[in-house]
């Protein structure tokens, strides 16, 4: 249903529209431009999103339209920030829950002291693998693809900034961190050399991306609500031309 109590614009989508979107859990970025373009028919237009979001995390997701399309690339080159968890003492092959633990570590010896400092070495400008099991394209086609295939793939370093980490709250496994960083940051990859940094292991098990730029995710919309509100206003249209 529909939340009444949401005020939404007069949108015009064929101009151009940036709407902020709070992705699902298990959704992925395209399942939510699937989802808004579809809503809009039998208008044809343009709809994208301005930085992907892995389905296991949720948060602010920039959804354009129209002709701010053009304008994606833009958004997308914006600053980050995101909250999330992280379990120490133990990997899996994707940095997240997307796969079955394959090592653990004792973690009963690590400090809170020693938690707070192995932040530090990743503050800056710092170079990262991305994980194997990612979006990112080698010779045209996306690794998770071959690592869900079993075959071999070829990680190339990236240069990333990372302007704040800190840590928010240690209950051990359980690990609550606030990271702002620049456009292509695998905060995956960042948890697994977090872990690495302790001499012990990390994976994440939470995230949620809360701004991206100067937009922020308790400004989003949520897509049943959005969704539920493009369908009532095409049936109010259809009404209105049929009478």
């Amino acid at each position: 249903m529909e939340n009444k109590n949401l005020q939404f614009p007069d949108f015009d989508f064929a101009q151009g529209e940036l709407l902020l979107i709070n992705k699902p859990y298990k959704w992925t970025s395209f399942d939510v431009v699937g989802k808004i373009r579809n809503s809009l028919k039998p208008l044809k237009l343009k709809v994208g999103h301005a930085g992907t979001l892995d389905p296991l995390a949720t948060g602010l997701l920039i959804i354009c339209t129209g002709k701010l399309t053009k304008q994606i690339d833009t958004f997308q080159a914006e600053e980050k920030e995101y909250t999330g968890t992280m379990i120490l003492g133990a990997s899996t092959p994707s940095f997240d829950m997307e796969t079955e633990v394959d090592a653990n570590f004792p973690i009963n010896h690590l400090t809170e002291e020693e938690i707070y400092a192995a932040t530090e070495p990743f503050k800056g400008d710092i170079e990262q693998y991305p994980p194997a099991h990612s979006a990112v394209k080698v010779n045209g086609e996306r690794l998770y693809v071959k690592a869900r295939l079993g075959e071999e793939v070829e990680l190339r370093k990236r240069h990333v900034t990372v302007n704040e980490f800190e840590i928010t709250r240690i209950a051990l496994p359980e690990v609550d961190f606030r990271i702002v960083c620049s456009k292509g940051t695998y905060i995956r990859s960042l948890v697994s050399d977090f872990g690495k940094q302790l001499n012990n292991a990390a994976y994440l098990s939470k995230l949620t991306r809360t701004r991206s730029g100067n937009f922020l995710l308790k400004n989003a919309f949520e897509v049943a609500d959005l969704v539920q509100y493009l369908r009532n206003k095409r049936e109010e249209k259809r009404e209105t031309e049929s009478t």
